[in-house]
């Protein structure tokens, strides 16, 4: 595909690369068809609006370009959209103030990695102004301590500490009337089982022992054990999925195709489906990929583009994605450093 694109390119004359790159660079910035005139006034170097009009219908027989109305400008297609991505776009660097933004919102210190996750997906969502999305890593670190805190109202508080410092928080439901003791004696029970070992690892054997009675806990204890292994146990394998600013992609909606197509994203955000596609996506390539109009399979009727990166933990493995959503129109130069810099960090978090 990039030798097909590096051909396309290659095979254009410089004026005709010219003119198709300002229509992209336009259209990413206002959304609005571009017209001969207007490029004809852009151009330093002197090109009739008639000689313009000649190229863009050639980029238009091609496949780069389409006019909306018979009398409007020109937009660039998905294709066109992918040929300028793969062969013209120059990609920025992240400024210092949002490389500042996002390191303070990934600080992990006195929160929970999930947590530092979901500041991170928020901050992502802010500087590109669209929606952004983060598959958290599933919780299967060798623990070092376990404890439950009572909340009061027939809740509780589970919270595992991470042989490498990492911190999770689950609230659970325990029965009214549930003694300080039983609490007291359920961390225990569990910190002399799973300190050095994964819940999976544990798991298996603290329900047979439970099951066969050689635990020596009373009914109400064994109830928390359970709801304590249980509320991580659920968890999807491609791990928790983290949305924030879905109210972005609001922004152009200007007509109720429109509408119906924010209705499309908004219905597959909400998916759990989505973080294992999302892994899916992030384990096929190395470093930043493109998704543009339908070529994404989450998004194929929905006009829009998703920009997505890995990151890993020791050994380099893929455990988790961070991604942003918007428009075909989103200011691809700018966000992809945004994005491939964010998942980086967050590497760093989880190794």
């Amino acid at each position: 595909m990039r030798t097909e694109t590096q051909n396309l390119i290659a095979d254009m004359s410089e004026r005709t690369r010219e003119i198709f790159r300002r229509i992209v660079e336009a259209y990413v910035e206002s959304g609005e068809p571009v017209g001969s005139r207007t490029l004809a006034r852009q151009l330093s170097n002197s090109i009739s609006p008639a000689t313009i009009r000649n190229v863009m219908a050639d980029l238009e027989d091609m496949g780069l370009l389409f006019a909306p109305h018979t009398s409007a400008g020109r937009l660039p297609t998905e294709a066109g959209l992918r040929l300028f991505v793969d062969g013209l776009l120059e990609v920025g660097d992240i400024s210092d103030g949002e490389r500042h933004s996002i390191e303070s919102y990934c600080a992990a210190k006195g929160r929970s990695f999930n947590d530092a996750l979901a500041e991170a997906t928020a901050a992502v969502s802010g500087l590109s102004r669209c929606a952004s999305v983060v598959v958290v890593p599933k919780a299967d670190r060798a623990l070092k301590h376990v404890e439950f805190v009572h909340l009061g109202d027939g809740r509780a508080l589970v919270v595992l500490v991470s042989e490498d410092g990492q911190v999770e928080n689950r609230v659970i439901a325990v029965p009214a009337g549930t003694p300080p003791s039983a609490l007291v004696q359920a961390t225990n029970y569990l910190n002399a089982r799973l300190v050095g070992r994964t819940i999976d690892e544990a798991r298996g054997a603290i329900q047979l022992d439970i099951e066969d009675n050689r635990a020596a806990l009373d009914q109400m204890t064994s109830r928390l054990v359970e709801a304590g292994l249980a509320v991580w146990s659920g968890e999807p394998a491609g791990g928790l999925l983290v949305v924030r600013g879905q109210a972005n992609l609001l922004n152009d909606v200007s007509a109720e195709t429109d509408l119906a197509r924010i209705r499309h994203v908004f219905a597959a955000l909400e998916t759990r489906d989505l973080s294992l596609r999302l892994l899916d996506l992030a384990n096929h390539a190395e470093g930043v990929q493109i998704f543009i109009g339908a070529e994404n399979a989450l998004f194929n009727l929905a006009g829009c583009s998703m920009i997505v990166a890995p990151f890993g933990g020791d050994g380099r493995r893929i455990v988790g994605a961070i991604g942003v959503i918007g428009p075909t129109r989103i200011n691809y130069a700018r966000i992809v450093p945004i994005v491939d810099y964010t998942a980086k960090l967050i590497g760093r978090l989880v190794g």
